[in-house]
């Protein structure tokens, strides 16, 4: 009796078409193995590329330093371990769905200038938006203040009204908000100020939205450039409190004066003319 193959060999010689010699009969079942893992495969590919593609869309919107990294980061003292720490136990709570459903919950990065502050609160970012796709907004809070500001001018024609409303439902719908430079060189924010940061912070609460809010006060000077209305709704989320010491990171512009007498003037670095 003819196998299969013998029989399809025929009917192709008899068609005048190819007869492949090492063609060998499968079975259904191993043929239906074997089609399940390839389309398996191709699937897998296809959420990989959709899901590159939307971190990359997350990471566009958000505003983040591409260098606030981990990697990057020198964990050269203890106020920076112990937030590196925290940092990372706030990102490894994103694993437990009841957490995440439990409330809001608020970092708060205060202290001197030049810590890493902002450095170690965009790689909290980075990696949420790498591991549970978190959808990220990087904001400094002067510059949402001077938008907010000229959205009162009616007679402006670039839009900056709508554009401040559309800003503002971002600033609610936004699974982790960043605020940097909260209070920046200054002592009381104004009265409708307070409330409109406030309310943004009751919503997000409401909403079980996080928050980082950066700052180079301390909690008490804090406390009195917010306002009590203010500060209450930062009180009411579930609060990790960080805070940062020592002297800045930064590179100074202004070399020790005895460094610079050695070196002949026009050749001195960093010089401001």
């Amino acid at each position: 009796m003819d196998r299969i193959t013998d029989k399809i060999a025929n009917l192709a010689k008899a068609l005048h078409k190819p007869v492949d010699p090492n063609n060998e009969y499968i079975d259904y079942k191993t043929l239906r193995k074997q089609y399940e893992a390839q389309a398996n495969q191709e699937i897998s590919q296809l959420q990989q590329r959709t899901k590159k593609a939307r971190v990359q869309a997350i990471h566009g919107r958000s505003d983040l330093n591409p260098k606030w990294t981990f990697s990057n980061l020198v964990e050269d003292s203890d106020d920076v371990i112990e937030a590196v720490s925290i940092a990372q136990s706030f990102i490894a709570a994103h694993d437990d769905p009841a957490w995440r459903q439990s409330g809001s919950h608020m970092m708060l990065f205060y202290g001197d200038y030049g810590r890493g502050k902002s450095h170690i609160a965009g790689a909290i970012a980075h990696q949420l938006i790498e591991q549970y796709e978190i959808s990220v907004l990087y904001r400094q809070l002067s510059t949402l203040l001077e938008m907010r500001y000229f959205s009162y001018d009616f007679s402006a024609k670039d839009h900056v009204g709508q554009k401040f409303r559309e800003a503002s439902q971002e600033l609610l719908d936004v699974d982790l908000l960043i605020l940097d430079e909260v209070c920046v060189n200054e002592t009381v924010l104004k009265k409708n100020t307070q409330s409109w940061l406030g309310n943004l912070l009751r919503q997000r609460l409401v909403n079980k939205k996080n928050c980082i809010i950066i700052t180079n006060h301390s909690l008490s000077e804090l406390e009195h450039a917010l306002g009590r209305y203010c500060f209450e709704s930062i009180k009411e989320y579930d609060t990790y409190k960080v805070r940062f010491q020592g002297p800045s990171r930064r590179e100074g512009l202004i070399q020790d004066e005895a460094e610079t007498q050695s070196v002949p003037p026009r050749y001195q670095p960093n010089q401001v003319r």
